[in-house]
This record gives C-alpha cells, structure tokens and sequence, in this order.
C-alpha cells in the first residue's frame, strides 16, 4: 500500500465518523512517506477536530517545516497556535482577577497569529470588562463585530461597555 491509498482509508473512516481509524490511516500514509508535507497537514486536521490539540500542532509544524513556503500550512499552524492560547487563557478566568492581565497577554498573541480568532476578541473584551479597563473592552468587542456583526453576545457587551465606560469617563 501506498501513502495515497492509506489517505483514502482515512477519509473513508472520516466519513464513517471513526476519526480513531483515520487517524490510524493518516499515521500510515506519514510512515510510507515521512516527508510528505500533505499528509501531516491532513493528520494535523483530524487530530485539532479530536480535540488534540499539542498533536495537531506538532503535525502542523512538521508541515511547515517540510514546505514553508505553503501559506495553507503556514495559517493553519497559526490558527492551532491561537487557539491554544485561547484555551489556556479562558483556564486563567477561572481564578483570581491578577491573573486577568496574563489571560490578555495570551490573548492579545492569539489576535496576532489569528486576526479571525471571534472566541480571542470576545474573552479579551470580557478581561478588559472585569480588569475596569472599559475602553480597551469597548475596543476588543468593536474588533468582534467587525467579524461577525450579528454576534448576538458581542451585540449586548458592546451596549453594556459603553455604557459603563460613558458612566466612568462622567466621574472623572
């Protein structure tokens, strides 16, 4: 068997809902042909859609690292990068507001690789909210909206920061 036959076993499992065996597949398809950038990029999909996230990641990089200059590769590295950013920042509102100011550093580089990251703006906005920054959270959901004008939460935050920030800005 070939690399691109196991690549077609692992889309049929894909389509068969049993993302363990394509796994598996793709695995294969990477050992008959360790240098093909397609086939870790393709791994990498299946393992971020399992909820692996650190695998997803390191078969994204191997992809990039195989064929840099695919900015397909490239973006998607980025796009796994942020997200785990994200997913360790929302673990920091979990607990005490100081550690807010870290959650917006993660953030703040998730916006950077991933300028379409909506989950990035909006847990930014929120920390701003909660830290009394009420213009940086005005401005973090203004940036949500612009991508996506109907978020109905993004919506609702915007009305509420505003006001509490025109509330602020009249005590001073």
């Amino acid at each position: 068997m070939d690399g691109e036959n196991a690549i077609k076993k692992a889309y049929e499992s894909i389509l068969q809902h049993d993302f363990e065996r394509a796994i598996a597949w793709f695995e294969r398809a990477i050992a008959l042909d360790p240098h093909c950038a397609a086939y870790h990029y393709k791994l990498s999909i299946t393992f971020a859609r399992s909820n692996k996230l650190d695998k997803a990641i390191g078969h994204a990089a191997q992809a990039v690292r195989l064929e840099p200059e695919d900015e397909h590769y490239s973006f998607h590295l980025q796009h796994l990068q942020a997200r785990k950013l994200i997913l360790h920042a929302e673990r920091l509102f979990e607990e005490q507001d100081e550690r807010l100011w870290l959650a917006v550093a993660l953030l703040q580089q998730a916006v950077e690789l991933d300028p379409l990251a909506i989950e990035a703006f909006l847990l930014l906005g929120i920390a701003y909210y909660r830290l009394e920054e009420y213009s940086s959270a005005v401005k973090a959901v203004k940036e949500l909206l612009k991508l996506d004008p109907q978020h109905a939460i993004g919506k609702r935050l915007l009305k509420d920061y505003d006001l509490k920030w025109k509330q602020y800005m009249n005590k001073g």
